[in-house]
């Protein structure tokens, strides 16, 4: 990552849900983040962790509960309609499920030119000749701008909603598990086509997904998720080959690696325990239940993300307060067994 200009900030940002009968959820707890222009920030963690409400609350779909949004180094005011509306122009999203996000009773050039006519971009003509340009620079062709979503694959579903995304000219994207509904043998071509784009437009990408390898492939830097907190943040290498949360490196170890004896070995250490409700979760490091280096300081102080090496930033008291602890490691390179 060459460039170190902030292009979105988020500041102790937090979504709660009220899901009824005086009982809220807790998605997303009080994250702090910067994503800098021209970057992929992977966002990784088990399904429930609170990634994908965590990209939806960036996008302003969802409004946060409580902390800052910054973009280009101004607050967005996501309650102010104005404000909603020019960053939208500036911020777009790639959904999920290509086959709920595209609309079926609307042609695809319709649908690419939606967000060009809400912002009253170029002239009709101009509109058209757009949507062709964009079919083609997603590896379809302008034929199909007259066709309907139905009429799709799931991965030529996919690029039409990156062509749709790419339609107002965004300079950032959150990318919200953009190939999990894919068949595996689409998503790198669908993970290519974004590296490319990126390459060519100049685009910076918040890129959500469970898969750790194709997190690790497409970006700069990585922030692990846990029931709705950042446990662990750093440059991709750094990730991969010196894990220093107990819950990452059980994320690492549920990886499948080939073997050509046994065809695919995981080495998958089942984590005791289960994950907490996030309704009512518990007192101090919410992994401390599952944490095999767990104490009772651990399960009474909550860790802050800390850095602990340069640009490595972890919330562990394994590494942020071994003063305290009885049973600390001497250094990070434990294995979590």
């Amino acid at each position: 990552m060459a460039n170190t200009e902030k292009l979105l900030s988020l500041e102790n940002v937090s979504k709660r849900f009220n899901v009824g009968r005086g009982k809220i959820l807790k998605a997303v707890n009080e994250v702090n983040l910067d994503i800098y222009k021209g970057e992929t920030l992977g966002i990784v963690g088990e399904s429930g962790c609170g990634k994908s409400t965590l990209g939806r609350t960036v996008m302003g779909i969802y409004a946060p509960t409580e902390g800052k949004i910054s973009y280009d180094g101004k607050e967005v005011e996501l309650s102010s309609s104005s404000d909603r509306f020019a960053y939208s122009k500036k911020a777009q999203m790639i959904f999920q499920d290509p086959y709920a996000s595209l609309n079926p009773r609307m042609t695809v050039g319709t649908i690419i030119a939606e967000g060009m006519e809400i912002h009253k971009m170029y002239t009709p003509e101009k509109r058209r000749e757009r949507v062709y340009e964009l079919l083609e620079k997603v590896g379809l062709n302008r034929e199909h701008a007259n066709r309907f979503p139905h009429e799709f694959s799931g991965g030529q579903r996919q690029r039409i909603g990156i062509a749709r995304a790419l339609a107002i000219e965004p300079e950032f994207i959150v990318c919200d598990e953009p190939i999990s509904a894919l068949d595996v043998s689409i998503q790198s071509q669908i993970i290519n086509l974004l590296k490319d784009l990126q390459s060519e437009l100049d685009l910076t990408y918040m890129f959500i997904a469970h898969d750790l390898n194709i997190v690790k492939y497409i970006s700069d830097r990585i922030a692990v998720m846990y029931l709705g907190n950042v446990v662990e943040l750093s440059d991709s290498d750094s990730i991969y080959a010196d894990t220093l949360h107990p819950y990452s490196k059980a994320l690492l170890d549920s990886v499948p690696i080939p073997n050509p004896d046994k065809h695919i070995q995981a080495q998958m250490e089942v984590i005791a325990g289960d994950v907490p409700s996030p309704i009512n979760p518990p007192p101090g490091c919410n992994f401390a239940g599952r944490c095999p280096y767990a104490t009772e300081y651990c399960k009474e102080v909550n860790p802050v993300l800390t850095e602990v090496k340069e640009n490595h930033w972890v919330a562990c008291h394994l590494y942020t307060a071994v003063d305290e602890m009885e049973e600390a490691p001497a250094n990070g390179e434990q294995e979590v067994e």
